[in-house]
């Protein structure tokens, strides 16, 4: 279950992915497998080369893809927060409080 974003960024995300671009979506969310996580990433694209592509530099699998209409990587925890720092999404660290998800010897 999602939390914490709008319809419009929603769209935009979906969007962005069908057309070709590498797009992010960081929501709150609720999983009973997960309950450790409170927030997600969801790193898209409708290319699925050029996902595998960008998955490799931050050595995800490509078994990792959840494919559909929105095909996209889910980053979680520590993952989540480097890679949204390496890719300068600051504000998605900031707004969903990712600091916490990390091993506390990595500094801000």
């Amino acid at each position: 279950m999602a939390f914490g974003i709008t319809r419009k960024e929603l769209r935009y995300w979906q969007k962005d992915v069908l057309s070709g671009e590498i797009a992010f979506l960081t929501h709150f969310w609720h999983d009973k497998r997960f309950p450790h996580y409170s927030s997600v990433t969801k790193v898209g694209c409708n290319s699925i080369d050029k996902l595998i592509l960008w998955g490799e530099q931050y050595d995800l699998s490509s078994k990792w893809i959840h494919d559909g209409k929105y095909p996209h990587f889910d980053l979680m925890g520590e993952r989540q927060y480097l890679i949204l720092r390496q890719e300068g999404l600051v504000e998605h660290i900031e707004k969903f409080n990712l600091y916490q998800s990390i091993d506390h010897t990595i500094t801000k």
